[in-house]
């Protein structure tokens, strides 16, 4: 159920900060390989559709005043479309991926050589992760997600790196492999998240740090919901989100829904195509 607010949390002021991101056009966009729940090769896919849900959400980031900027797909690399997974920038140093499966580990060196041709301070990783996936920026702590992808030595690796607080937070359902599969970072201070994906642990932590955030339905979830992008009052999310679209509202965001249900067949949505690059 959602959280009960006050009058005062229902007309806080929202403010849109202009945003950096890099994508990924899905031109090899298939599903012929399964490492996660969402997947089902036997299931025939349509690049061309998924092309132009891709083109929506590119289009809705520039129409938001977004500085869009694109890293080549390569051939046989279909999930490369999934920019998040592609590292972790904060303050133009960017931590490179290294994937648990290999069918995505060439996309790690990829995504290293677009950093490092565009002049950021590329830290090669030395620890199995997989970028903005299972890495969260709130303010000034990072979320971390493991249990699936990331594995937990990457954590210490970031706070090392960024100098910051890295929070651990194991994912139990795998449904929601990723931790960006089961948080939205709304803005410096908030966040919606899926309280089935976490042990009770971590949902005693994120109680904690952040006791006046959005609680998603499984329905909303399951629909890759929580994996939005947010300017700190546009957020954008899947079109079929509605209840996580209503509390949004009432919190003073603005949700902006697009259909990215042929990225959602390889258990990707508006998120994982969005990797934030912060200068």
């Amino acid at each position: 159920m959602p959280t009960t607010l006050s009058a005062s949390e229902i007309t806080t002021p929202r403010t849109a900060i202009t945003r950096t991101v890099l994508m990924c056009r899905p031109d090899f966009f298939t599903v012929d390989y399964r490492i996660n729940p969402w997947m089902h090769p036997e299931q025939p896919t349509d690049t061309s559709l998924a092309v132009r849900q891709w083109q929506t959400l590119y289009d809705t980031y520039v129409g938001l005043g977004f500085d869009v900027q694109l890293v080549d797909p390569i051939d046989g690399l279909p999930d490369m479309v999934y920019a998040a997974n592609g590292g972790f920038v904060i303050d133009n140093v960017a931590y490179g991926a290294s994937f648990t499966y290999e069918q995505r580990q060439p996309e790690g060196p990829a995504y290293m050589d677009w950093f490092r041709a565009q002049d950021f301070d590329v830290r090669v990783p030395e620890n199995i992760n997989e970028g903005e996936g299972d890495f969260l920026l709130v303010g000034g702590v990072i979320l971390a997600g493991t249990g699936f992808r990331s594995a937990s030595n990457s954590h210490a690796e970031v706070a090392a790196i960024y100098g910051r607080q890295v929070v651990t937070l194991e994912l139990v359902n795998p449904s929601f492999y990723h931790l960006d599969t089961a948080i939205a970072v709304l803005d410096a201070t908030n966040i919606a998240y899926l309280p089935s994906a976490f042990t009770d642990q971590g949902n005693a932590t994120l109680q904690r740090l952040f006791p006046d955030a959005l609680i998603a339905t499984e329905e909303d979830a399951a629909v890759l919901g929580l994996n939005s992008f947010s300017d700190g009052y546009n957020v954008v999310i899947a079109s079929r989100a509605k209840d996580f679209e209503r509390q949004l509202r009432e919190r003073g965001y603005n949700p902006i829904g697009v259909d990215l249900s042929e990225l959602l067949r390889g258990g990707g949505g508006v998120k994982c195509c969005t990797l934030e690059l912060r200068r």
